[in-house]
């Protein structure tokens, strides 16, 4: 990662929620109480930040999260044990820059670390998310599955990584 740019823990609760706001058609919208209870119960909840303040940040729950999500819920449905990106967003100006990559390396780390053996996620297909398609297929990640949530309203992939111990 660049000079300048250090990965920590998520401490600064409003410029999260003022980055996932920005890109809330991608992930969801959030406001404090639920963004708390997320880092609350996280496997990971860290951010990228930098000189110019949050670069980027990932939120992931292990199979034993209470969570209402529909995403979460299918995979926990399905598979016994699993990490759950439930989101990772990076600022416009730092896109292209290893960010979310180095988010998700250190997140792979921490879950072998733990035993865990799959990563899981999902990406929007309608409405349609390309890029993270592209680099989420770039890391590694498979489709395991779609469904339609909210009433139709969004579409979404189900994918999954393995995880080497």
């Amino acid at each position: 990662m660049a000079s300048g740019f250090s990965l920590r823990p998520i401490d600064d609760l409003s410029a999260v929620l003022a980055l996932n706001t920005g890109n809330a058609a991608e992930t969801s919208p959030l406001d404090e109480p639920a963004l708390r209870a997320l880092v609350d119960q996280a496997f990971l909840a860290t951010a990228i930040t930098g000189p110019d303040g949050l670069a980027a940040f990932l939120i992931a729950l292990d199979q034993d999260a209470t969570y209402a999500s529909p995403n979460f819920r299918w995979f926990q449905a399905r598979y016994p044990r699993f990490v759950y990106v439930d989101r990772i967003v990076t600022a416009p100006a730092q896109r292209g820059r290893g960010r979310a990559r180095a988010l998700y390396q250190d997140l792979f780390a921490r879950a072998a670390a733990a035993g865990h053996d799959r990563i899981a996620c999902e990406v929007n297909r309608v409405p349609p998310n390309p890029g993270s398609d592209a680099f989420h297929a770039a890391l590694g990640f498979a489709p395991v599955g779609t469904a339609e949530i909210h009433d139709g309203a969004k579409t979404v992939r189900y994918l999954l990584r393995e995880v080497a111990r």
